[in-house]
């Protein structure tokens, strides 16, 4: 493989990102701010937000044509929700350049990997990737090229990934002021059910409880204080995105809620006990680990 690279040792000619929401749109910001990039190919499927994406220099042209947005492109960097990658995958596929570099910033690895590997030509590279990154905002007015900066992103290489490739990843995301951590594609799936994808589905839950709370006549949340708002913040996030993180990494998911549900379940009988000194060793442990960690 060789790819042009600039006085500071990188550059991508020609970048195309499908998807020019917070994550594909934040990235190409950054690449432009660090000199790292040549063109800047903007694909999707809503008309208006592409334009933005112009309008606010993200990209330099966009397309709705992914196969043609994507045939000149040095790498492409998917951005799609995770349930549409291996179809977006199968679309460009075809008609990617030799030498071509797929990538990816879906919340899920497994899956992900094992549909589109099969899918790839032998002068294309896969190379899985999850920046541990993002907002509640979606859509390229969401984009900001500091996104990535102090934050970690994790490759899932796979037995076939080219070295090449994976290093060249790599250097993307370290220029962007990422730090990049290789990680098994089960493993990570595992680890993002605990710290990203649990913590969701609670604050979903949360809202869900306390807004269909039907003791008073108004809605309850209207009297919601920071503490609340912080905790469901997320709970803002796209659902389509979120809908789709939990169908494709449902096993470690269910695994995490029923954990989940063992300690909500043991901190329930305490309060219902009147046990004071569980309830106080419960708070006292989980603040602990909290701050030990965090």
């Amino acid at each position: 493989m060789n790819k042009a690279q600039t006085d500071s040792g990188f550059f991508i000619p020609r970048l195309a990102v499908v998807g020019v929401g917070l994550i594909g749109g934040s990235l190409a910001l950054a690449l432009r701010e660090t000199g790292a990039v040549g063109e800047v190919v903007g694909i999707g499927r809503g008309l208006e937000n592409l334009q933005k994406a112009l309008d606010l220099g993200i990209v330099d042209r966009i397309t709705q044509d992914a196969a043609e947005g994507c045939r000149d492109a040095d790498v492409v960097f998917l951005a799609t929700p995770v349930r549409t990658l291996a179809d977006v995958a199968a679309a460009i596929i075809p008609s990617l350049k030799p030498g071509a570099i797929l990538t990816d910033g879906g919340s899920v690895k497994a899956q992900v990997a094992q549909e589109i590997d099969p899918l790839l030509r032998g002068d294309v590279f896969l190379v899985p990737g999850h920046p541990i990154a993002g907002t509640e905002k979606s859509g390229a007015e969401a984009a900001f090229s500091t996104l990535y900066q102090g934050r970690r992103c994790i490759l899932t290489p796979t037995e076939g990934t080219d070295q090449d490739a994976l290093l060249f990843i790599q250097r993307m995301w370290t220029t962007v002021g990422s730090e990049v951590v290789l990680m098994d594609v089960t493993k990570h799936d595992r680890v993002l059910a605990a710290i990203s994808h649990l913590p969701h589905m609670v604050a979903y839950s949360l809202v869900n409880a306390v807004g269909s709370y039907d003791r008073y006549e108004e809605n309850i949340l209207e009297y919601s204080a920071g503490g609340f708002r912080d905790f469901t913040r997320i709970a803002s996030s796209d659902p389509t995105m979120w809908r789709d993180i939990a169908l494709t990494n449902r096993d470690a998911l269910i695994e995490m809620m029923e954990r989940f549900e063992r300690f909500f379940g043991e901190l329930k009988e305490d309060v219902r006990q009147g046990d004071d000194e569980k309830l106080f060793d419960f708070f006292q442990r989980s603040k602990q680990m909290r701050d030990e960690i965090l």
